[in-house]
């Protein structure tokens, strides 16, 4: 039975990556910040939680992860643990870049010091790549961040191949782009607006304040993504990949597709450029051909049908 550490285990990826790897037959370790206070909501969702082993984890505690390494010795590591809504770095630039660089670090040290033959996955982001000036983005497009979110991503995935070149250890990165699921946080776009929505439609909301709705990104189906994680772990040479859809939306066609699913008049849209980011990318969609190509692993899920069964679940899950 191979053991898999998985941090930001009570996260999105992290509950759908559990759900994964317990199919497989792995054993697994989720690193929790607190035993008591973390939050296991969505792996309660999938109904998992009492097939996974917790242990309390400061990932800023170098010392600490060597002790849980040496107890449990790991086949593999996702690293899936960060601060990470872009908003929220702007507020606490500092708490961002210290937690998702060191712990990013203090990991790959613990596995340099402990067993080198553990295998490595760090969550990147296409937040890392900012201003691109060619489309689609691809593995080798050079990175220009624009939020302290999305430069500390960036130092933790260069961290991450350091590892690799300087040590051997076996590293992969996985650039995700945005992924959605019934599991995700509200904070974000596409849940927010569907909960919001349905609130509208319940007359229990009056109207849908957004920030700038004419941007458009790549968006995939969070299950799906995960089974790239894996993939990549279980290829005999490590390797960065993204994992996107390869196509891009623009954010007022899901706004729009949502409202009309609902029976909602358009008009409950209240454009509130408070919301506005400070600095913003306009479009940005990668090319997902070397996964593909690579690790077999392909995306054709239309983000509208991934769209419908949110809203199916989310309708679903507020009358429970």
């Amino acid at each position: 039975m191979k053991t898999a550490i998985i941090t930001g285990i009570t996260g999105q990826d992290g509950a759908y990556l559990s759900q994964l790897l317990l199919k497989k037959g792995y054993r697994v370790i989720g690193f929790v910040r607190n035993s008591k206070g973390s939050s296991l909501t969505k792996l309660s969702y999938l109904r998992i939680t009492d097939q996974i082993i917790f242990e309390e984890c400061n990932l800023l505690d170098l010392v600490n992860i060597v002790g849980l390494l040496k107890r449990y010795k790991p086949d593999e590591i996702y690293n899936l643990a960060a601060q990470s809504s872009v908003k929220a770095s702007f507020d606490q630039p500092i708490a961002t870049i210290e937690f998702n660089i060191i712990s990013v670090i203090n990991l790959l040290e613990a596995i340099r010091l402990v067993d080198q033959k553990i295998k490595y996955y760090q969550a990147s982001s296409s937040e890392m790549f900012g201003k691109v000036d060619d489309l689609p983005i691809t593995e080798n497009t050079p990175m220009h961040p624009l939020s302290p979110y999305a430069i500390s991503k960036a130092a933790a995935h260069w961290i991450a191949i350091n590892y690799r070149e300087s040590y051997g250890i076996f590293t992969c990165c996985g650039i995700l782009f945005n992924h959605e699921s019934i599991l995700r946080d509200k904070n974000f776009f596409t849940k927010k607006v569907i909960n919001d929505s349905i609130e509208i439609s319940r007359s229990q909301r009056g109207v849908l304040r957004v920030g700038n709705i004419d941007i458009r990104r790549d968006f995939g189906y969070a299950p799906r993504y995960v089974e790239a994680m894996w993939l990549m772990l279980q290829h005999p040479t490590p390797d960065d990949y993204i994992i996107c859809s390869g196509k891009s939306i623009q954010l007022r066609q899901i706004l729009h597709h949502i409202f009309k699913r609902l029976g909602i008049d358009q008009n409950k849209i209240i454009i509130d450029e408070s919301l506005y980011r400070p600095t913003e990318i306009e479009n940005i969609y990668g090319d997902n051909s070397k996964v593909k190509k690579v690790l077999g692993w392909e995306y054709t899920t239309d983000f509208f049908e991934v769209i419908d069964i949110l809203i199916d679940e989310q309708l679903k899950y507020k009358t429970e």
